[in-house]
């Protein structure tokens, strides 16, 4: 009887770790498994984007040319911001300089500029 409710008790565990939120809204880049993903976006002038941290650890989303800067974001914070205008604007995580993505924005036109 013990070895089966431990059996029940383990595929339980297993199927409970198997189950995961994977559901991404658009324009949202996820911070997961120490890294920004997607570490490239592309979204049109006007747009808003989510940053979601998914991890334990706790991570930035700062502007290389000090653009925006989330400060800390821990397990389930998120940050957001709105491109203006067209160009490609390239971030990291302050803490985890492995951690860079790069946003490009394209104008109505479907043209970019330099971001900066």
């Amino acid at each position: 009887m013990r070895i089966k409710i431990l059996f029940i008790a383990v595929i339980t565990l297993l199927i409970a770790s198997c189950k995961s939120d994977t559901s991404v809204m658009a324009n949202e880049v996820v911070l997961s498994g120490m890294s920004f993903s997607p570490k490239s976006l592309t979204v049109s002038a006007g747009t808003t984007v989510t940053w979601s941290n998914n991890e334990a650890v706790t991570h930035t989303v700062t502007s290389d040319a000090t653009l925006f800067d989330s400060g800390d974001l821990t397990k389930g914070q998120t940050y957001k911001y709105t491109f203006t205008a067209a160009g490609t604007y390239a971030y990291h995580c302050k803490y985890h300089s492995g951690m860079t993505g790069t946003i490009i924005v394209t104008s109505s036109t479907g043209t970019t500029g330099s971001g900066y």
